[in-house]
């Protein structure tokens, strides 16, 4: 028994690893040939090519679920081809120990997801996005091609781009506001560096032109330097250009709290939040519909019409689920339920066609 399941595990995850390979190819042209369009002086080519390059391990992870599905589809589907699998079933082995035997290259790729998700990935995402935003950030006082909008207390800010770590800053802009919404002053810094003085912490501006705002009068004031005190920590700034799918489970747990405490909505970051934390589940819930499918109507199926099932299995529940996230955060009904709702349908599915093999 140990034998065939190594087999059956053996094919399935060398199909995973086969199709992980050539969707990663094609994901890698085609970003490749985006990012070079947007080359100038400062962003060459050959820094487009290193930020593809520190941007794949995201882009794999988002793949990830739908590779396990054509994995287990095209690998199952191959020893159903070869009649393997009916010789295995008359040998008496049941149907939910061959689903087992798929199912553990698939906890390698949960794993794997995991893994990439909370700490290589965020972390490479963040420097290259990093470097991008500094390399094509210019000395305006607002960068119209890049950088970040957030609200701080009673300010408004614009940050050009942010140093990988989060401790240094470049173009900050700041429109500060009194108690009846009304413009007091404004600012750009070049640039600002976090400090630290005693268990106090505070960021320093430096080559800052203010401009304050009073009843039929305004003053400009320059500063070589100046105290920012805000509540804003490097971990949470090292994120802001991070898209919220591409960020950490914890950091988007953190970013979510702070928005929050911010009174500004956090919906999408909670909705990234369930979203990656669940993936394992759904990367189960996929596999499982794709063992499904090969023990029931695709049983003597060319391959080429197994891949194209897999693709239109991915793409119902990217469909479903690319609608249920923003009418989450449109109808205000919990996230969780959002990102719960396709993989229940998918475990459903696949759960009730299974029962029904003989």
């Amino acid at each position: 028994m140990g034998k065939i399941d190594r087999h059956i595990a053996i094919t399935v995850m060398l199909a995973m690893l086969v199709v992980v390979a050539l969707m990663s190819m094609v994901d890698l042209i085609f970003t490749l040939a985006e990012e070079l369009a947007d080359t100038d002086e400062d962003y060459t080519a050959a820094r487009a090519s290193l930020f593809v390059l520190q941007t794949m391990p995201s882009k794999i992870y988002e793949l990830l679920p739908f590779t396990a599905l054509g994995g287990a589809l095209i690998g199952l589907g191959i020893l159903a081809s070869q009649n393997e699998l009916t010789v295995i079933q008359a040998s008496g082995v049941p149907t939910w120990r061959i689903v087992w035997s798929v199912m553990q290259p698939t906890l390698a790729v949960m794993l794997l997801s995991l893994m990439l998700g909370e700490t290589i990935a965020p972390q490479l995402e963040q420097t290259a996005q990093s470097r991008k935003s500094v390399l094509q950030s210019g000395g305006q006082a607002i960068n119209n091609a890049g950088g970040n909008w957030q609200k701080f207390g009673n300010e408004f800010v614009h940050i050009n781009a942010i140093a990988p770590g989060g401790e240094e800053l470049f173009g900050v802009t700041r429109y500060r506001l009194d108690e009846n919404r009304q413009l007091v002053s404004s600012s750009f810094a070049e640039s600002a560096r976090y400090r630290r003085r005693g268990e106090a912490s505070y960021w320093e501006l430096s080559s800052v032109s203010e401009t304050l705002i009073a009843p039929g009068e305004v003053n400009t004031r320059q500063h070589p330097q100046l105290d920012w005190p805000v509540d804003l920590s490097p971990e949470l700034l090292s994120v802001l250009l991070v898209e919220p799918d591409r960020q950490s489970i914890s950091g988007l747990y953190r970013f979510a709290n702070f928005f929050e405490s911010e009174g500004l909505e956090a919906g999408s970051y909670y909705l990234a939040f369930w979203k990656k934390l669940l993936q394992p589940l759904a990367t189960a819930a996929l596999v499982l519909l794709a063992v499904s499918f090969v023990f029931g109507p695709l049983r003597s199926v060319s391959a080429g019409f197994r891949v194209f099932i897999a693709i239109c299995i991915g793409l119902g529940y990217t469909i479903v689920q690319k609608l249920m996230e923003p009418a989450s955060l449109l109808y205000g009904f919990s996230p969780l339920i959002a990102v719960l709702l396709p993989i229940l349908i998918s475990l459903i599915i696949g759960a009730t066609m299974l029962r029904r093999v003989r």
